[in-house]
């Protein structure tokens, strides 16, 4: 038997968004591409909730209160992480990855990833909803398959 997600959202279906306001101009239009797929796929706005931390470090934590709270069929973790001239990049990226990673296997809710990890503030605004399209739209298209994915495979 084959099981694959589709693009619709249960009925009161209701998702967290928790973004970064560190890079807040890159972090904002990935909070808009994600509630645009939201209610592009049918999502009622008031089932839209948005989860603001300091920055992308703090997502883990913040992601995996949000999930522990039983209100969510999924959540979209949004940020950016611009390299700078320091190895301070490196380590925030790897952390936030790893912390987001582990919060969705301990947790079992659908979790997609929509931080960007960027070289250059160009390519973070490229794919905040420019030329590479809109990774937090992407990011919840794909949380919304992953919920009915979920959804279809049981508990």
């Amino acid at each position: 038997m084959l099981y694959e997600g589709a693009l619709q959202l249960p009925k009161n279906a209701k998702v967290a968004v928790i973004a970064s306001r560190f890079n807040h101009l890159i972090s904002d239009r990935l909070v808009e591409g994600a509630k645009d797929s939201f209610i592009r796929h049918g999502g009622d706005e008031k089932n839209f909730d948005l989860i603001l931390v300091p920055g992308a470090f703090e997502l883990p934590l913040a992601l995996k209160k949000a999930i522990k709270t039983g209100r969510y069929a999924g959540a979209v973790c949004a940020g950016a992480i611009i390299r700078g001239s320091t190895p301070h990049f490196d380590y925030v990226a790897a952390e936030t990855t790893k912390g987001i990673a582990a919060a969705a296997l301990e947790t079992l809710i659908p979790v997609t990833f929509g931080v960007l990890t960027t070289d250059t503030i160009e390519q973070a605004i490229e794919r905040a909803g420019s030329k590479a399209g809109n990774k937090g739209f992407e990011a919840m298209t794909g949380l919304i398959e992953l919920i009915d994915l979920y959804a279809k495979l049981g508990k």
